[in-house]
């Protein structure tokens, strides 16, 4: 099949939709760099095939780097299985529009992120397209290898799933950074009832450090104890620790910095004015990449097929 005379060529066709392409593979594997991964492999095959025999560019790369990621996530599962302590997704930093869309802001959240880990590698693919990006069961069907009632099945079932687990919150804004802002505050002066005052009963801390530098290897849940272990933290950090306020995974977050270099970075999630999660991430591994910027996109004034 023949495409229009003045289609991109290979490279600006891949360059034209990156960020949709990352986006898919980020949310279905939860790293950036294994993203990164998927994405220069899916390069690679890109640009083997002749442009003129693919008519729509953008579905073609969807249906690759779906079946990559696939592939990809397939393999690191049972590494993820042997991870020392809690596992978190890698953080990816943000840009402030992404809270304008919600749907994207929500599915790339830690705490929908950490849903997504409990499902299948078929599950998630079909979720992340169906739910996300509002691919139909047909075209999904064409990139997991799968038949259209089975997707359908499918996304029933995953999509059941999440939602009875998924956690609410509220997008990054003015409001929540003024919470993680006064939060740190109480945390810093040692002031616990302010503190306390701005936790959820319920709220839940998760810390990352892959066993490859001190963290709480189990959740901590309840403000009594998330309090606690705050303020213990906050008094065991170095007096030379710079905050630096940011968004990451659509997230207000904060960037603690020792001797210039990031040590650890937490992301507040926020619901009716208080705090119900903090993510902790100072595995060093998963701190390489997170001073890029990654522009994010669900292709959602896009068709399909373009």
């Amino acid at each position: 099949m023949g495409i229009r005379g003045e289609e991109p060529g290979v490279e600006d066709a891949f360059t034209e939709h990156r960020p949709l392409l990352f986006t898919i593979a980020y949310e279905m594997l939860g790293s950036a760099a294994d993203a990164e991964d998927v994405l220069q492999e899916s390069y690679l095959r890109w640009s083997a095939v002749d442009p003129a025999a693919v008519e729509h560019p953008r579905a073609y790369l969807v249906r690759v780097v779906t079946r990559q990621a696939l592939n990809h996530l397939r393999a690191v599962r049972a590494r993820r299985e042997e991870y020392v302590g809690t596992w978190l997704p890698e953080p990816i930093r943000t840009a402030p529009e992404v809270s304008e869309d919600a749907i994207l802001a929500e599915s790339v959240s830690m705490a929908v992120m950490l849903v997504l880990e409990t499902l299948n590698p078929t599950e998630r693919a079909v979720f992340v397209l169906h739910d996300v990006f509002g691919y139909t069961h047909g075209e999904i069907a064409l990139s997991v290898g799968k038949t259209e009632v089975t997707v359908r099945q499918i996304a029933h079932r995953a999509r059941r799933h999440v939602h009875a687990r998924r956690r609410r919150f509220d997008p990054d804004c003015d409001a929540s950074r003024e919470v993680v802002r006064r939060f740190l505050l109480a945390a810093a002066t040692g002031e616990i009832q302010a503190l306390m005052d701005l936790l959820a009963p319920d709220v839940v801390q998760i810390s990352d450090g892959g066993g490859k530098v001190v963290a709480a290897r189990r959740p901590i849940t309840g403000r009594d104890d998330v309090a606690r272990f705050v303020i213990k933290v906050i008094r065991n950090s170095a007096a030379t620790t710079h905050v630096e306020h940011t968004t990451y995974n659509g997230m207000p977050a904060a960037r603690f910095l020792t001797g210039g270099e990031l040590d650890w970075l937490v992301a507040f999630e926020i619901h009716d004015g208080r705090i119900t999660g903090l993510y902790g991430i100072r595995n060093p591994d998963k701190l390489h990449g997170a001073d890029t910027v990654h522009p994010l996109d669900r292709g959602a004034s896009q068709p399909w097929k373009p």
